[in-house]
């Protein structure tokens, strides 16, 4: 379904000229092909979800860079990537949505100090999936542990 989505909006992009569109789709596309061949399986729409939420991180690490050296240009363009990229991931949590979550798997796990915290991250990665990114889920437990 995602995998369908992703071609009709290439198309789409390519009809419009959007160049920086087009190109964000194709390396999506290009991750979904390379996973493909590798493992010689059909990626679902979870495995999609997750091959975009490793993009929008590597985007975002590189934005930081972008933003120390001062290319307006490569922080522009990468802001419109991400944008473009998280039309296709879930809606993400806020951060009060995310402690309330995360609130709820710490009394699951029964987890009562930092030590805990590898079990929560674990649980918490795999019940909120990518409406967040790690670091935020990192940041609320570490913020709830202590």
């Amino acid at each position: 379904m995602l995998k369908e989505k992703l071609m009709e909006d290439l198309k789409n992009s390519m009809k419009e000229k959007n160049e920086i569109r087009k190109n964000t789709i194709q390396m999506v596309r290009a991750g979904i092909l390379q996973i493909e061949k590798d493992k010689g399986i059909t990626v679902e729409d979870d495995k999609i979800i997750e091959i975009i939420a490793k993009e929008v991180k590597g985007k975002k690490d590189a934005l930081i860079d972008f933003e120390k050296g001062g290319r307006e240009d490569l922080i522009q363009q990468t802001n419109q990537e991400i944008s473009i990229l998280q039309e296709y991931l879930p809606k993400q949590l806020s951060k009060e949505e995310l402690k309330g979550k995360i609130e709820k798997i710490i009394a699951e796990v029964g987890a009562t100090s930092i030590k805990d915290m590898g079990i929560v991250m674990k649980e918490a990665k795999a019940k909120i999936g990518a409406s967040a990114d790690g670091r935020t889920i990192n940041e609320v437990v570490r913020e709830l542990l202590n």
